[in-house]
């Protein structure tokens, strides 16, 4: 491969927030020509030029995108976009269900213009079923697929992830829907309609506490950091002299090297922790003889001899550790640059690698309608003139 694998392609992108930005950051950083489409006062997260916690994401989710403003209320801006809608690949959105064809600009429409077009919408619960109209965002969809209920401790009240599961995994999903219906069009000369549920989305994470609830018919209790289904042991977060270690032993071999990592070796012939069931049904004694050895070291320290023992452990990073993450910058995955309102932040590259072909180079998001004047020129044909009245008539 001699370019990034997407490049040709021109994709309109109507994403607000996390869910659709994300999709278009994939698709942007997979060579596709990426043009931000926003409302005149711009989308949800746009707080450029101020510094809020919302800057980041915008800058993060942002990247490599021209941008331009359009009216979708406006008659103008509806024909406008029906215009441009003829002569590009993809439009994809995350509004509210049934936003765009309540203007007239739809899938059925713009596909009506171009039916070579790659339509895809990301809801909170797709575009059919009794809960087609319910609004969703990534907290009411971790309540409604369940993931609240099995989080936290046994004694608390459910709890949220603290990163957006269900927003990036509707992008995440949004963007495969979008590259394999544009696979299908190279055999098929045809495009499609793809409709991403974020809720769809989420629910092969619950894989391993669907596992419990089936075996056991019941609802497992919210385990905290050990294991959701109490089937494996050690599994957990443990104390470290300066913060905590994440362990997890998923086979015999790797009890074994644990416990020669603490220096234990008797610990994997005690009748308690012989077998991963007897462990499991010993599991607070389990817990209790792994802390005492993590509780006087550091966690680097832990991280190092458990490495070294071919056990499966990790630091508990916080956020600066993760944005400093030397593993992260020498992949290319993170690179520092300077926001206008934030300083030196970590911006990220694509997850998505291909061999043989350097990531794309990193821009700041576009200014809101930066690319009004360049982009309508192009797929719409407008001149100055033209582009002045629609301003003036609120359409851009």
């Amino acid at each position: 491969m001699q370019q990034l694998p997407l490049t040709g392609l021109i994709v309109l992108d109507f994403g607000q927030v996390y869910n659709g930005p994300y999709c278009g950051f994939l698709l942007a950083q997979a060579g596709a020509r990426v043009i931000k489409v926003e409302s005149r006062i711009g989308e949800t997260l746009r707080a450029r030029g101020r510094r809020s916690a919302a800057s980041y994401p915008f800058a993060l989710l942002n990247s490599n995108k021209e941008g331009i403003t359009l009216n979708i209320q406006s008659p103008d801006g509806q024909a406008l976009l029906k215009r441009m809608a003829a002569d590009v690949d993809v439009v994809f959105e995350n509004f509210a269900p049934g936003t765009m064809e309540k203007y007239g600009i739809g899938a059925e429409a713009l596909r009506a213009v171009n039916p070579r077009l790659v339509y895809a919408s990301s809801t909170g619960y797709g575009s059919g079923g009794p809960y087609r109209d319910y609004l969703g965002m990534d907290v009411t969809l971790q309540a409604m697929t369940g993931v609240m209920s099995i989080t936290g401790e046994g004694d608390g009240p459910p709890m949220k992830t603290a990163a957006t599961l269900a927003d990036m995994l509707g992008g995440v999903h949004m963007y495969a829907g979008i590259v394999s219906a544009l696979f299908a069009r190279e055999r098929t000369g045809e495009g499609a309609t793809v409709d991403i549920s974020m809720q769809d989305c989420v629910f092969p994470t619950l894989a391993t506490a669907l596992g419990s609830f089936y075996l056991h018919g019941s609802q497992p209790e919210r385990q905290g950091n050990r294991h959701p289904g109490r089937a494996l042991a050690p599994y957990n977060v443990y104390e470290a002299a300066d913060g905590h270690v994440a362990i997890i032993c998923i086979r015999e071999g790797h009890w074994r090297k644990l416990c020669d990592a603490m220096a234990r070796p008797e610990l994997a012939e005690d009748p308690r922790f012989a077998t991963m069931a007897a462990r499991c049904e010993h599991m607070p004694d389990v817990d209790r003889e792994v802390t005492a050895w993590t509780r006087a070291l550091p966690k680097a320290r832990i991280f190092e001899i458990g490495q070294a023992h071919g056990v499966i452990c990790a630091p508990v990073q916080t956020l600066e550790d993760v944005v400093d993450d030397p593993h992260l910058h020498a992949r290319g995955t993170l690179e520092t640059r300077t926001h206008e309102d934030l300083g030196a932040i970590a911006q990220m590259h694509s997850p998505l690698r291909f061999a043989g072909v350097a990531p794309r180079a990193l821009t700041d998001p576009p200014a809101l309608g930066e690319h009004n004047a360049a982009v309508y020129a192009e797929l719409a044909g407008l001149d100055a003139e033209a582009l002045e009245r629609l301003v003036e008539d609120e359409a851009l």
